[in-house]
């Protein structure tokens, strides 16, 4: 399972080594502030939009990789019955992060955006 931190103004994303492997995945860093919104996704499995390319995918029981619609590119690491924290960026390599975690509720607050 991915795990998602937040250090000063970085977020961190960390695979776990079996995900890079199967879903050609690498860890991924960027500053909090190219996040738009965040938020909690109860179906995660079936949230993920588009195309795999590349990555792994079991219909219905865990998605791991790079999903690609029109205008979208999504990184994905999901299984059934997870929760998932949604994280849309901008001016990343990837438009939106799918990421299943036991505590996607907590970290959509640490990380959504501040409103002043």
């Amino acid at each position: 399972m991915a795990t998602v931190q937040r250090t000063g103004d970085q977020v961190s994303v960390r695979f776990t080594t079996s995900e890079k492997l199967l879903g050609l995945v690498r860890d991924h860093t960027f500053p909090t502030a190219s996040v738009t919104s965040a938020e909690v996704v109860p179906d995660a499995v079936h949230a993920a939009r588009g195309l795999r390319s590349p990555g792994l995918g079991l219909p219905g029981r865990r998605l791991i990789g790079t999903w690609r619609r029109s205008g979208e590119k999504s990184l994905v690491s999901v299984r059934h019955g997870q929760p998932a924290l949604r994280l849309r960026l901008t001016g990343q390599q990837f438009d939106t992060l799918l990421l299943g975690t036991d505590d996607a509720a907590a970290l959509a607050s640490e990380l959504g955006p501040r409103r002043a």
